[in-house]
């Protein structure tokens, strides 16, 4: 999770948010050199009264920085793209879970199980327990297998709400009457935390989202103490 005064992204728990920070890099050294590159040309115009009448009026020069740009775009839009395919791809996943939104919680149904569901309240601040994070912990935490592919079904029973885990690169919103789909697959155990990232209304900053990725045996035996 984030921890105070963060710069960057969290640590990557899936290959998708992976693959999201080496583009992150990707497009943020080109952006680096090219506004080194423009700087580098003012100062020279701000610093120099020389003007070399050739190239102020040259065809090549024109050329070049119009093919130049869209080398560029390129460069960047293909690993965009790339990486958009992935994260829309469902290849037969394992588990599926449906996500419901509601003012001010989630509620959850395991759709491979017959009984398994449950609410998710945020837990209140003077019943949180030491060592406990503030408007991040839950009563109801979602428990899934890690390293396998689980499908999440997103939607809303009242307005919209957006179900976000930051560290797994997912952010589906969740729309009254429409199914929204994502998949998810963790690298490791471990508690990952999230919240609605939608203003979906004065209490929207109290919906949060904590997954508990654990490994298969441990969520089998979860699962069948939950029935």
């Amino acid at each position: 999770m984030a921890y105070p005064f963060e710069l960057g992204f969290q640590d990557a728990t899936s290959p998708i948010m992976e693959e999201l920070l080496h583009f992150h890099d990707h497009t943020l050294m080109i952006v680096f050199l090219i506004s080194s590159l423009v700087l580098y040309i003012i100062s020279l115009m701000l610093t120099t009264k020389l003007t070399h009448t050739s190239t102020m009026d040259a065809q090549e020069v024109e050329t070049v920085w119009t093919i130049l740009p869209a080398i560029i775009l390129i460069l960047i839009a293909l690993p965009s793209l790339r990486i958009l395919y992935m994260m829309d791809e469902i290849n037969d996943p394992s588990l599926t879970v449906k996500t419901m939104g509601h003012q001010w919680y989630w509620s959850y149904e395991y759709t491979d199980y017959e009984d398994l569901n449950f609410d998710s309240y945020m837990i209140p601040t003077s019943d949180l327990k030491p060592g406990e994070l503030r408007l991040l912990e839950v009563d109801n935490r979602v428990v899934l297998p890690m390293e396998l592919p689980v499908r999440m079904l997103i939607s809303s029973e009242d307005v919209l709400h957006s179900w976000a885990i930051p560290s797994l690169g997912l952010k589906t919103d969740a729309i009254p009457g429409r199914l929204n789909q994502a998949t998810l697959t963790s690298t490791r155990p471990g508690l990952y935390y999230g919240q609605c990232s939608e203003i979906c209304g004065s209490n929207h900053s109290f919906m949060p989202i904590v997954l508990e990725l654990v490994p298969l045996k441990y969520f089998e035996n979860w699962s069948s103490s939950m029935l």
